[in-house]
Order: C-alpha cells, then structure tokens, then sequence
C-alpha cells in the first residue's frame, strides 16, 4: 500500500500557512497596520473555510452520523483530525483480514506495441486512503489558488512599498509560494489521471521534479510582474485583474452557451440550485488558477465528468503565447511609470531577468512533455515534432502557399483541360526535345 506522503505535505502546508499567517497578522496589528492586517486574514482564513467545506464535500459527512467530524472542521481543525484517521488507517492496514475486496483492471502502458490488462485487488482501507488522497488533492488546489496566491501577491506587495522584507514575512512568502507549486502540481498529476484514467500510470521523481521547476518559475514570474505593474499603476491593476479573471470564468459556459448542450443536472444527485453552485465553485477555482499558471485541468461543463479528456495543444500554445505578450506589456508600463523606490534597480536587467525566467519556465514545460510524461507513449504526436512543424510553417509561409493555394491549382487545371489533344501532343514533343521545332497541324 502506498504511502499517504500526499496527505502529510498538504496538512504541512495548511497549518504552516495558516500558523505564519496569524504571526504576520500580529505584528500588522501592532504596528497599527488595520488595512494590511485586514487583507492578510482575509486571505488566510477564507481558503481554511474552503478547505473544511471540500473535505465535508467530498467525504459526505452532511450525509453520515458524524457530530464529532464536523465539530473538528468547525474549529478549522479538519484537515489534521483527517490527517491522523488516514495513518491509523495505513498502520493498520493488512494485519486484519478485509471482508470486501473489490476488482480493478487497468491498462499498462504499451511496450513495444504492446498492451497488457492487469487486474488489481483493492480492499476497503486502500479504498479509504484513495479517498483521502482525492480530498486532500482538491483542498491543497483551493488553499493555493484561492489562498496562497493572493496572499503571496499581497506580502510582496507590502514588501515593495514599505522597501523591507523582515525575516517572519519571508518565512511566509516562501511557504505561500510552495503551497502554490504543490497546487498546481497536483492539477498536473489530477489532469493526467483523468485523461488516461484506464491506464496504470505512474509518475516518476524526474517528472515531479520538472513540473517542480516549470510551476516554480511560472509562478514566481507572474506574481513579481503583477507586483511590479500595481505598485506603479495602482488603478489600472483592477482592469487587467478583473479582465483576466473573467474571461477564463465565463469561458466555460461560452463552451456550453456555444454546444447548445443542456443544463447538468447529474451531480451527486444535487438540485438545480445545487448544482448551479457548484459550477460557479468549479469556474471560480478555474479562473483562479489561470489567473497565476496554466490550468492543466480543462473544464467542460456539458461532460457528465465535468473535464476535457483531450489534450489540446492549440489552447496551451496560445495561452502561452498571450500570457508572455501580456507579462512583457505590463513590465513596458512598469517601465515607463517607475517611481523613485526603483530608483537602485536596474529596470532592463531586471524585465529580461523576468522574460528570461518565464522562457525557462516554457522549457521546463517541453522537457515534460517530451521526456518525462508518464503517458508520452500514447501521444498522436511528440513535442519535438510539433515544434518542428512550427518552424517549417514560420520558415516556408511562401512555399506552402505556392503549394498549398486550391484556386491557384484549378485555374492550372482549367488551362490544361482547355488546350486541344493535338496542342498537348506537341507540347509533349516540345518538351521532350527542345531542338525539334513539330509543326502544329491545321
């Protein structure tokens, strides 16, 4: 049985943010810091509410004759009474004998162009611990993006304006920004579950690492140029803030205004009202996420499972692409408009410092995908092959139109079916022999 490592980091995580969150809080609080003080525990005890209302959600508690559980997760002691009910789980797993078992059969991974089903007997604990694990996967997710992210943003943003970082506020920063990765890592590992949800996948360590590195350059990046860019341009921060935020939140229902698909009403046995409100968690969380990284997790609110099973390669490309144009346009802005607290900082150096790190964090990403995707073997196509067919397209715009151009081919076609046999004939004969001068018969 594997071992809850997953659940561990989470809880760490939690209680480390939320412990340095109230420290910070006093110190703002007597330094008379009201607005400060109000922001940073906003941000940190709405996403503990959350994470007690998913791990309610997700485990069915409202359902269960609980008093005690829901006691715990009222004083926001949740996620640590969960924590120690999983360990006595896996220490006592396998020294009593399990009444139910159930079957699961899976696909590995084709090699050499093979596919073998392996079936897989798993007993109520190990079904207990996958349980725990999803939970604590979709809390870490909503204390990231919901929490740590603008915390983050919020401590650096402080930090900047009063020109000091003190050593409890690094702390905090710090843990805010691994919350964050180990946010996004988890949608990473939740999309590749999903997708290939017959096969037996297993991520290796290079590949956590790599999606490590990509989350953490990714992210870091984003939250310094939005720092940057609000602390020179406080009011046309809310623009660039709300503009984000609500296309990727009314995105998906676009998807589904445009499929002419009907309402879901297929959620755990949910209302309408009911599941109307848990599409606009869904789509909250969704537009948060996007907001910092790339969500590796598509919502598709007319699928019965709520998620995209493709892999689209065209909307990663052109995220990408319009998340660099928009960094790179909003340290121009910071540029032109800096005041006099930048007035030791190399600005140059310091906006290809940051172009620089998101290019890194794209090549993180590639190497992933090309190298280190547990399910790389299944792919239609590599990435290498896809940046290739980039560069030939960039490259041969000229030649592919030549050859490519269907009006310019049927023009061609009408000309040669309007020439007479006998004209064919001779033209053949000419081009055979240059020298041969046939006349044409009249």
């Amino acid at each position: 049985m594997k071992f809850p490592g997953s659940v561990l980091v989470s809880v760490f995580l939690f209680v480390a943010e939320t412990v340095s969150a109230l420290y910070l809080s006093s110190t703002y609080d007597s330094a008379g810091d009201r607005i400060w003080l109000s922001l940073t525990l906003l941000f940190s005890l709405l996403p503990c509410v959350l994470v007690q209302f998913t791990l309610i959600f997700v485990h069915r508690d409202l359902k269960r004759d609980r008093p005690l559980v829901l006691l715990l997760h009222m004083l926001q002691l949740g996620p640590l009474i969960r924590c120690v009910e999983v360990f006595c789980i896996y220490f006592q797993a396998g020294r009593v004998e399990e009444p139910y078992v159930s079957i699961t059969k899976k696909k590995q991974i084709p090699k050499n162009g093979l596919t073998e089903e392996i079936e897989k007997e798993v007993g109520r604990a190990e079904g207990k611990l996958c349980t725990h694990r999803s939970a604590f996967s979709r809390a870490s997710v909503i204390q990231a993006f919901l929490g740590s992210a603008p915390q983050l943003t919020l401590q650096l943003y402080i930090s900047v304006l009063q020109q000091e970082i003190t050593v409890g506020r690094s702390i905090f920063m710090t843990l805010s920004l691994l919350s964050i990765v180990y946010g996004a890592l988890r949608c990473n590992i939740l999309a590749i579950k999903i997708k290939y949800d017959e096969y037996e996948v297993k991520v290796r360590p290079a590949a956590y690492l790599c999606i490590f590195l990509w989350r953490s350059f990714e992210i870091a990046t984003r939250v310094i140029v939005l720092v940057l860019f609000s602390s020179v341009l406080q009011i046309w921060v809310l623009p660039v803030v709300l503009l984000n935020f609500f296309g990727f939140f009314f995105y998906p229902w676009i998807l589904l205004w445009k499929s002419r698909s009907p309402f879901p009403e297929n959620i755990k046995a949910m209302s309408r009202m009911g599941t109307t409100i848990v599409l606009c968690f869904l789509t909250f969380l969704y537009a948060g996420i996007n907001m910092f990284c790339w969500s590796a997790v598509q919502l598709k609110i007319n699928s019965p499972d709520l998620i995209s099973k493709s892999q689209n390669w065209y909307r990663l490309t052109v995220y990408y692409m319009l998340r660099f144009i928009e960094n790179a346009f909003l340290l121009l802005m910071w540029y032109i408009y800096k005041t006099d607290i930048y007035v030791y900082v190399c600005a140059p150096l310091l906006i290809l410092k940051l172009l620089i790190a998101y290019c890194t964090a794209i090549l993180f990403m590639l190497v992933f995908y090309q190298f280190f995707h547990p399910c790389k073997k299944l792919f239609s196509f590599s990435v290498s092959q896809g940046l290739l067919s980039c560069f030939r397209c960039l490259c041969f715009p000229c030649k592919r139109q030549r050859h490519g151009d269907p009006a310019e081919r049927v023009d061609l076609k009408s000309a040669d079916d309007s020439e007479s046999p006998n004209q064919q004939q001779n033209s053949e004969s000419q081009n055979g022999n240059p020298n041969l001068n046939v006349p044409s018969n009249s």
